[in-house]
């Protein structure tokens, strides 16, 4: 019976652990961010002003 409950165990913790990883995908099989989500976010918290974002945001597009 404990054998049963190990298997069960081990292949979950595959299942939600390991094979996201393998896959690419960051924990809980979120897609990953983009380098223009980044610099949206960066923009919006104020740590670029409008004229680097806008030449950030050329520079990524290209």
């Amino acid at each position: 019976m404990w054998l049963i409950f190990l298997a069960v165990a081990a292949f979950l913790i595959y299942i939600f652990v390991i094979q996201p990883r393998r896959s690419g995908e960051s924990g809980g099989g979120q897609p990953r961010e983009t380098p223009l989500d980044i610099l949206k976010k960066r923009y919006a918290k104020g740590d670029i002003t409008k004229e680097e974002f806008e030449s950030l945001k050329k520079d990524i597009e290209n």
